[in-house]
């Protein structure tokens, strides 16, 4: 697969709580120059990463990131300020302990609503599949679907657990045809990041891809 392709597919991701301006600047410079699908950066950076990439990079935030408890009206105002401040992309964790109670009216109705809140923009739901039973993913994938949501995503990187193989094979299975996979959180070099488009992923979150490339140019 050519390194292009690979770094197309790439939300080049810096989401640290002590994340800087400067730190941000660079990802961004790095976004652009390796022609990354977007980079993914905290909220309070959005407007600024923005005005900075000029048009030339996608922005994507995260949202109800990275616990998902968040009410859903707080959900659906960071996703309206979000692309409000230049996000093209909003990547929203679910509320896990509403898998639990089995709540999925609920769950589906708080994607549906932030779908709405991002006004055309991507939506991308992460389930966290570190917490969830094969069986609770399965019917992620199903709510993701009616959801009208465009991507699915493994992880936060912040749960303990990110992708895995099974995990996006188990996806590329049960969601419908117009949902896409994202798969972040440990994909540690190329050969992951190839493995995991192979199996069907359409986005990676990640940075290292960006550090093993600028490494071999080293």
């Amino acid at each position: 697969m050519e390194l292009k392709e690979i770094l197309g597919k790439c939300d080049h991701t810096l989401l640290a709580q002590g994340a800087t301006w400067e730190e941000i600047k660079l990802i961004c410079d790095d976004g652009m120059k390796y022609e990354c699908a977007s980079v993914c950066i905290p909220a309070s950076y959005v407007k600024q990463a923005a005005e900075y990439v000029a048009g030339k990079l996608p922005i994507c935030t995260v949202i109800g990131f990275p616990n998902g408890y968040d009410t859903t009206a707080a959900k659906c105002f960071m996703a309206s300020d979000a692309v409000d401040s230049g996000a093209e992309e909003v990547d929203m964790v679910i509320n896990i302990g509403w898998v639990k109670d089995r709540k999925w009216d609920a769950l589906l109705e708080e994607i549906k609503a932030v779908k709405t809140a991002c006004k055309g923009r991507l939506l991308k739901v992460i389930i966290e599949c570190c917490l969830l039973t094969d069986e609770e993913k399965v019917k992620m994938c199903e709510i993701v679907t009616a959801s009208g949501a465009d991507y699915i995503k493994t992880s936060t990187g912040f749960g303990g657990g990110g992708a895995t193989r099974e995990d996006v094979a188990l996806f590329a299975k049960h969601v419908g045809p117009d949902v896409k996979i994202k798969a972040a959180g440990g994909i540690a070099d190329l050969k992951d990041a190839e493995d995991f488009i192979n199996l069907g992923a359409s986005r990676l979150g990640t940075s290292r891809i960006v550090k093993a490339v600028k490494a071999m140019e080293n």
